[in-house]
């Protein structure tokens, strides 16, 4: 047996619907990996999905899917990896491989796809299993802690400064300074980008600060400078027309969130002079290999508060209010 935090019923953070079970240990199939949970990294998705934004599957599911695990066992097909091998987990479980989506280089569309924590159970357990290919190597530089950030804030936030179009050099606009944000600026940074940061929270700004943007402030507040493409990392959807006002003719907004609030009505002058507004979802495998080695290359710092696996309600109310700074992680109990 092993522990888990699974969520039997959705309900808001604040009644604390997790609840910490004892669940069998699975079996690896004949091409999946049984790991040990070392770390999983909290992620807002976690919250859309205990509070019932997203549409569930089934119910009840255990959340997480940004894992930093030890292979404990392997099926008896696996070719990729062995026990004892260090591996990440991220967003993306599963897709079919077959669809244009598939085959075309853009498994994120796919419309089979699976998600870890979502139609499989995820990380804020001892133990999951998932299948070879969808484990990632991850780059020895990085502690478990660190690592685990990086497995989805980290890649969809690649993923998203890429859509954006940012080249080098340019004007980048954050929007939302939580887990992802505080490794996108990282990167736009380490490409020499003036990062401008809007953020409600004082803590957000002074850490934006710290990992050098050029400016921190409220979303509704005017800068000097046109911006070449903006990132909108919170799920608000009155953040799309300020953002468009913001940017300079030619450029785009990238929407990184699986779930936002509608968009409300804005007049045409917004998004004239061929502004863009795209949305991001999920990322795919490749991401994910490009994102750890640019990662590693950089190097990327996270920022990291670790919690044990039975505060997960309590993280995530925090998380809910602003009040991480960087990035958490929940860590199960290691006795077995």
């Amino acid at each position: 047996m092993m522990q888990a935090m699974q969520l039997p019923k959705i309900a808001p953070i604040e009644q604390a619907p997790l609840k910490q079970v004892e669940v069998p240990v699975p079996e690896p199939g004949r091409k999946q990996l049984l790991l040990r949970v070392h770390l999983c990294g909290v992620c807002h998705t976690d919250l859309h999905t205990v509070e019932g934004d997203l549409d569930l599957p089934h119910l009840p599911i255990v959340p997480g899917h940004q894992v930093v695990a030890t292979v404990e066992k392997t099926g008896r097909a696996v070719k990729k990896h062995q026990e004892g091998d260090r591996v990440g987990v991220a967003w993306l479980y599963r897709t079919c491989r077959e669809c244009e989506f598939c085959q075309n280089g853009q498994e994120n569309l796919c419309p089979q796809a699976e998600f870890t924590g979502l139609h499989t159970d995820g990380g804020y357990a001892q133990h999951l299993v998932v299948d070879e290919d969808y484990a990632y190597p991850l780059p020895a530089t990085f502690t478990d802690a660190e690592a685990a950030p990086l497995l989805c804030a980290g890649i969809i936030g690649y993923r998203s400064l890429r859509l954006s179009g940012i080249q080098p050099g340019q004007r980048l606009g954050l929007y939302g300074f939580g887990s992802s944000a505080h490794l996108a600026i990282q990167v736009a940074r380490f490409w020499d980008c003036e990062v401008f940061v809007f953020t409600r929270s004082t803590s957000g700004r002074e850490l934006a600060r710290e990992l050098g943007a050029v400016w921190a402030g409220g979303a509704e507040e005017q800068i000097d400078a046109g911006l070449h493409a903006s990132v909108i990392f919170a799920p608000a959807g009155w953040i799309v027309p300020v953002a468009l006002g913001h940017l300079r003719p030619g450029g785009t907004v990238a929407i990184n969130a699986i779930h936002m609030s509608d968009l409300p009505s804005f007049p045409y002058r917004r998004i004239y002079g061929e502004r863009g507004v795209r949305s991001v979802a999920n990322f795919t495998r490749q991401d994910a290999h490009e994102c750890l080695q640019l990662a590693a290359d950089i190097p990327i710092r996270p920022e990291v508060e670790v919690q044990p696996l039975d505060q997960a309600n309590q993280v995530l109310q925090r998380m809910k209010n602003s009040a991480i700074r960087g990035s958490a992680a929940l860590q199960p109990p290691q006795d077995i």
